[in-house]
């Protein structure tokens, strides 16, 4: 467990509250607030897990609107999606746990992605797909761009 703060505060968070509330059902007569702070604790994993999701919604969005609108493709829009695989990489790095959840996230994300589409490209609903068209591998290959929709 030493480092692991350091190496992937996910996981980290979720052991350490783990560890209280075990603590606290053994019968711990320290004079603690156990559920809350475990609570507390777990609350930085949620965070991190919500920073994965941001991430995501971003990239997800701008390689949507990549996809549904090739006459508008240029280099913001690229740099965009490598600026955010390059964020996402690296809060992966620093939380390597999250990588099991990434499938799952993704498909949680895809709905807001789409709403922002949407939103900034002004096309209706049916002009994206209804479930993510990406796989977990091509969101986070940089030399991946997907072609018309």
């Amino acid at each position: 467990m030493p480092g692991l703060y350091e190496k992937d505060i996910y996981l980290w968070s979720q052991q350490q509250a783990e560890a209280l509330r075990r603590a606290a059902r053994a019968g711990s007569d320290l004079p603690i607030d156990w559920e809350n702070v475990a609570e507390e604790i777990e609350s930085v994993g949620r965070a991190e897990k919500r920073e994965l999701i941001n991430r995501l919604i971003v990239l997800l969005a701008h390689l949507l609107k990549w996809q549904a609108q090739p006459d508008r493709r240029g280099n913001s829009w690229r740099l965009t999606i490598a600026e955010q695989r390059r964020r996402l990489g690296q809060h992966l790095q620093d939380n390597p746990s999250l990588k099991a959840k990434l499938e799952g996230t993704v498909s949680a994300a895809y709905g807001t992605a789409l709403l922002r589409a949407r939103r900034q490209t002004g096309l209706p609903e049916t002009a994206f797909p209804p479930t993510c068209p990406y796989t977990a591998a091509q969101i986070l290959d940089d030399g991946y761009l997907p072609g018309d929709l």
